[in-house]
């Protein structure tokens, strides 16, 4: 950290003679109303598209192109993230004689807008975002490698290894989400020890007459991989290979044995009734928050509508002996490619943006678990939070290659076929085969 320092040092000596020598070229403004070593912050909300943000993905459309701030540190952030990270940033910037400003934008425009204004030289030098962007963003060539070989400790490995592609760290995780088990403790007071006791539990709670649902999964009414993600796995599925070492697009699991295993167990839990096509993300939020589910399998982006119901967070339990490993979804900050300052960017980020404090403000505005292990520790405090911890480390970091992108239209037909009566292994061997020729470019 010292080098790094004094690299900064000199880097800021650099600028503030580089700002005295043009300071009378500034298009006729006051040039000595703003001193270069006088930190200031400007947040700028760009024209933003209607998005969504949940599970780690995002729903956008076309935005207009954003317009850099005139500053030495830029950083696109959302509206959660912006009024946090705002002040860090203002500590910072006071502290090495900088300016700094924080551009607000839609979440799922900043992706897009990386890709379009950071080789003309005109994006941010930080900006927030989902590792899950990490295929695109690194084969555009508009994010930067960042060495957080002094800091990895502080963070899980599932959360560096997310933000890690190709053999190399692309940014610097602030927060962790993952699917869990939410149990209605009235309805059924102690753990299933495994899958099939929940199974028992909550068919027999559904013929009794107590509930309608026996376990609130969403499917969407066509389908759902991510929420079955952690099912299928414990049957020996998988999406592709070597999760562990970086995803292997050419070791596609979804016709594997146990994938195959997975397609003909869904079959036999919708001819039984514990899986329903028709839930939906209303579905499920009503049918649990009413009591008229004992289970729900979901995420910390829907806990907090549980207002009416007693609940613990907990992992799914073994199915058929095998445990269930969700996708892990980790959100961080990463560095553009062609950053104005990148140094100044990474030692932000190092020595600010990666500690506890800064994490602890994150998830207190996001409710996103953070990714700081002593910020963790501390948020796990709260019995939600350290059930989606015990659930996540389980699991493995959503696949950030381009390839993912040619799977879920394919599974999710898959999982629609099995619900509304075609053969299980069929309807994978069919989808696995059109995963493989899209990823082969047919």
């Amino acid at each position: 950290m010292l080098k790094r320092w004094k690299v900064l040092t000199a880097l800021l000596a650099v600028l503030a003679l580089v700002a005295a020598a043009c300071g009378g070229d500034d298009g006729g403004s006051d040039t000595t109303a703003t001193p270069t070593t006088q930190a200031t912050t400007t947040t700028t909300v760009a024209d933003t598209t209607t998005t969504t943000e949940a599970a780690g993905d995002t729903t956008t459309t076309t935005a207009p192109p954003v317009v850099r701030a005139d500053a030495d540190l830029v950083i696109w952030a959302d509206d959660t993230r912006t009024p946090v990270i705002t002040p860090f940033a203002e500590a910072f910037a006071a502290d090495n004689g900088l300016t700094v400003a924080v551009q607000e934008l839609g979440f799922g425009d900043i992706r897009s807008r990386l890709v379009t204004a950071d080789p003309a030289g005109e994006g941010p030098d930080i900006i927030i975002g989902a590792h899950d962007w990490l295929g695109e963003l690194v084969t555009s060539g508009v994010v930067a490698p960042i060495d957080l070989a002094g800091i990895s400790d502080q963070f899980p490995d599932v959360a560096v290894s997310a933000f890690t592609y190709e053999g190399r760290t692309y940014g610097v995780p602030y927060a962790i989400e993952n699917i869990a088990l939410i149990r209605n403790t009235d309805l059924v007071p102690e753990a299933p020890a495994t899958f099939e006791e929940l199974e028992t539990i909550a068919l027999g709670l559904v013929e009794d007459g107590t509930v309608e649902v026996p376990l609130a999964l969403q499917e969407n009414g066509n389908g759902d991989p991510f929420h079955n993600y952690p099912l299928f796995t414990a049957l020996g599925g998988y999406v592709f290979g070597s999760p562990e070492f970086g995803y292997d697009p050419t070791d596609l699991g979804i016709d594997s044995p146990g994938g195959l295993a997975a397609a003909r167990k869904f079959g036999e839990w919708s001819e039984n009734g514990l899986v329903n096509i028709d839930i939906t993300y209303d579905v499920m939020i009503e049918s649990f928050n009413s009591g008229n589910a004992p289970f729900a399998i979901t995420g910390p982006w829907a806990v907090g509508s549980f207002t009416d119901v007693n609940y613990v967070v907990e992992p799914i339990p073994p199915v058929e002996g095998g445990t269930p490993a969700p996708f892990v979804g980790v959100q961080g900050f990463m560095v553009a490619a062609n950053a104005q300052n990148p140094l100044i960017a990474e030692t932000f980020l190092l020595d600010v943006m990666s500690g506890a404090e800064a994490q602890t403000a994150l998830f207190e505005a996001g409710g996103r678990p953070p990714a700081n292990l002593t910020a963790f520790e501390a948020a796990s405090a709260d019995p939600d939070i350290q059930g989606f911890g015990d659930s996540g480390a389980n699991g493995f970091p959503m696949p950030a290659i381009p390839e993912m992108g040619s799977v879920w239209s394919a599974w999710t037909d898959a999982y629609e076929l099995i619900f509304t009566g075609t053969d299980p292994e069929t309807a994978f061997t069919d989808a696995a085969a059109q995963i493989r020729n899209l990823i082969a470019g047919g």
